[in-house]
């Protein structure tokens, strides 16, 4: 039934929830994925490179942000793929997910970004209005 997950995450402690949930549907659903999508917007970009000297030490702190749900997926032998994306996360996931066709999104009900959340609506609101398939919103 939910054999692609998408996960939307991007480090928070609410995206570390909604990652054991997707964790634990997928375990009881043979045969099923998750793509765990982080995307970095424009901000996040600046202030990347505003407080890292390279490439690499950038990359590795991007990393370092999924290394916690990377390690719960691994533990219960989940497949997963890490996806970079750049934009606008909620319009971004909202096309990622409906492009590919996922059977369900999981994301949580806040992010990093508490400005973004006070001021346009929140990431997890846009997606579950605007993606074609079933939503999990954890809080």
């Amino acid at each position: 039934m939910f054999k692609q997950i998408l996960l939307a995450a991007d480090g928070s402690v609410h995206s570390l929830r909604a990652a054991e949930k997707a964790v634990e549907i997928a375990r009881y659903h043979r045969d099923s994925k998750i793509d765990v999508v982080y995307v970095i917007d424009g901000k996040t970009s600046k202030a990347d490179v505003l407080h890292s000297w390279n490439s690499m030490e950038i990359e590795r702190k991007r990393t370092d942000k999924m290394a916690a749900i990377v390690k719960l997926a691994e533990r219960y032998n989940i497949p997963y793929e890490i996806k970079l994306l750049r934009g606008d996360p909620g319009p971004v996931i909202v096309k990622h997910a409906n492009q590919n066709k996922y059977d369900m999104v999981v994301i949580g009900s806040r992010g990093l970004n508490i400005m973004q959340e006070m001021v346009l609506g929140s990431v997890s609101h846009k997606v579950a209005k605007r993606v074609n398939c079933p939503v999990l919103i954890v809080k």
